[in-house]
Protein backbone atom coordinates (compact mmCIF):
# COMPACT_ATOMS: atom_id res chain seq x y z
CA UNK A 1 0.00 0.00 0.00
CA UNK A 2 1.48 3.34 -1.07
CA UNK A 3 1.16 6.38 1.18
CA UNK A 4 0.96 9.86 -0.29
CA UNK A 5 1.56 13.25 1.31
CA UNK A 6 0.76 16.56 -0.41
CA UNK A 7 2.16 19.97 0.43
CA UNK A 8 2.54 23.40 -1.08
CA UNK A 9 -0.95 24.81 -0.85
CA UNK A 10 -1.69 28.29 0.39
CA UNK A 11 -3.54 31.56 -0.05
CA UNK A 12 -2.60 33.57 -3.14
CA UNK A 13 -4.05 36.31 -5.28
CA UNK A 14 -5.47 35.73 -8.72
CA UNK A 15 -2.74 35.51 -11.33
CA UNK A 16 -0.18 34.06 -8.92
CA UNK A 17 1.53 30.68 -9.06
CA UNK A 18 1.86 27.75 -6.69
CA UNK A 19 3.70 24.46 -6.86
CA UNK A 20 2.16 21.47 -5.14
CA UNK A 21 4.21 18.44 -4.16
CA UNK A 22 3.18 14.86 -3.51
CA UNK A 23 5.68 12.50 -1.92
CA UNK A 24 5.03 8.78 -2.15
CA UNK A 25 6.22 6.12 0.27
CA UNK A 26 7.45 3.99 -2.61
CA UNK A 27 8.31 4.17 -6.27
CA UNK A 28 5.28 4.97 -8.43
CA UNK A 29 6.76 5.14 -11.92
CA UNK A 30 5.73 2.11 -14.00
CA UNK A 31 3.58 0.93 -11.07
CA UNK A 32 0.74 3.43 -10.80
CA UNK A 33 -1.07 5.92 -12.94
CA UNK A 34 -0.86 9.16 -10.97
CA UNK A 35 -3.34 11.98 -10.86
CA UNK A 36 -4.26 15.24 -9.21
CA UNK A 37 -7.87 15.88 -8.30
CA UNK A 38 -9.47 18.79 -6.50
CA UNK A 39 -12.59 19.32 -4.47
CA UNK A 40 -14.26 22.65 -3.75
CA UNK A 41 -16.74 23.05 -0.87
CA UNK A 42 -20.10 21.52 -1.73
CA UNK A 43 -18.84 20.06 -5.00
CA UNK A 44 -17.78 16.64 -6.21
CA UNK A 45 -14.13 15.71 -6.51
CA UNK A 46 -12.91 16.93 -9.90
CA UNK A 47 -10.19 15.61 -12.19
CA UNK A 48 -7.25 17.98 -12.83
CA UNK A 49 -4.47 16.03 -14.54
CA UNK A 50 -3.24 12.46 -14.98
CA UNK A 51 0.22 11.02 -15.58
CA UNK A 52 0.26 7.65 -17.32
CA UNK A 53 1.48 4.56 -15.49
CA UNK A 54 4.07 3.93 -18.20
CA UNK A 55 5.59 6.30 -20.71
CA UNK A 56 4.94 9.62 -19.03
CA UNK A 57 1.96 10.67 -21.10
CA UNK A 58 -0.31 13.31 -19.58
CA UNK A 59 -3.93 14.35 -19.83
CA UNK A 60 -5.32 17.62 -18.51
CA UNK A 61 -8.77 18.85 -17.71
CA UNK A 62 -9.82 21.61 -20.11
CA UNK A 63 -10.19 24.03 -17.20
CA UNK A 64 -6.46 23.89 -16.38
CA UNK A 65 -4.91 23.17 -19.77
CA UNK A 66 -2.16 25.67 -20.57
CA UNK A 67 -1.95 26.90 -16.97
CA UNK A 68 -1.05 23.78 -14.96
CA UNK A 69 1.79 21.33 -15.55
CA UNK A 70 2.43 17.96 -13.92
CA UNK A 71 5.89 16.50 -13.50
CA UNK A 72 7.60 13.66 -11.69
CA UNK A 73 10.93 13.20 -9.92
CA UNK A 74 11.42 9.46 -9.85
CA UNK A 75 14.50 9.66 -7.65
CA UNK A 76 12.45 11.44 -4.99
CA UNK A 77 9.25 9.40 -5.53
CA UNK A 78 7.57 12.76 -5.99
CA UNK A 79 4.86 14.21 -8.17
CA UNK A 80 4.47 17.94 -8.71
CA UNK A 81 1.76 20.25 -9.94
CA UNK A 82 2.90 23.65 -11.16
CA UNK A 83 -0.09 25.98 -11.18
CA UNK A 84 0.22 29.30 -13.00
CA UNK A 85 -2.24 32.11 -13.67
CA UNK A 86 -4.40 30.96 -10.81
CA UNK A 87 -8.06 31.95 -10.76
CA UNK A 88 -10.57 32.13 -7.89
CA UNK A 89 -12.35 29.12 -9.38
CA UNK A 90 -9.19 27.06 -8.77
CA UNK A 91 -9.89 27.31 -5.04
CA UNK A 92 -10.18 23.78 -3.66
CA UNK A 93 -8.48 21.06 -1.69
CA UNK A 94 -6.04 19.37 -4.04
CA UNK A 95 -5.45 15.63 -3.75
CA UNK A 96 -2.73 13.43 -5.15
CA UNK A 97 -3.77 9.89 -6.09
CA UNK A 98 -2.02 6.67 -7.05
CA UNK A 99 -4.14 4.46 -9.27
CA UNK A 100 -3.90 1.01 -10.78
CA UNK A 101 -5.67 2.46 -13.83
CA UNK A 102 -3.20 3.30 -16.62
CA UNK A 103 -4.39 6.91 -17.09
CA UNK A 104 -6.85 7.73 -14.33
CA UNK A 105 -9.42 10.45 -14.89
CA UNK A 106 -12.12 9.46 -12.38
CA UNK A 107 -11.77 9.19 -8.59
CA UNK A 108 -13.17 5.65 -8.67
CA UNK A 109 -10.11 4.59 -10.70
CA UNK A 110 -7.74 5.48 -7.85
CA UNK A 111 -7.03 3.42 -4.76
CA UNK A 112 -4.60 5.53 -2.78
CA UNK A 113 -5.03 9.14 -1.74
CA UNK A 114 -3.15 11.79 0.14
CA UNK A 115 -4.73 13.95 2.81
CA UNK A 116 -5.03 16.96 0.50
CA UNK A 117 -3.65 20.48 0.54
CA UNK A 118 -5.78 23.63 0.49
CA UNK A 119 -5.38 26.14 -2.32
CA UNK A 120 -7.24 29.41 -1.97
CA UNK A 121 -7.16 32.05 -4.70
CA UNK A 122 -8.51 35.48 -3.87
CA UNK A 123 -9.82 37.88 -6.50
Amino acid sequence: QVHLAESGGGLVQAGASLRLSCVASERTENRYGMAWFRQAPGKAREFVVALAQIGGGTFYADSVKGRFAVSRDSAENSLYLQMNSLKPEDTAVYYCAACTHFLPVRPIECEYWGQGTQVTVSS
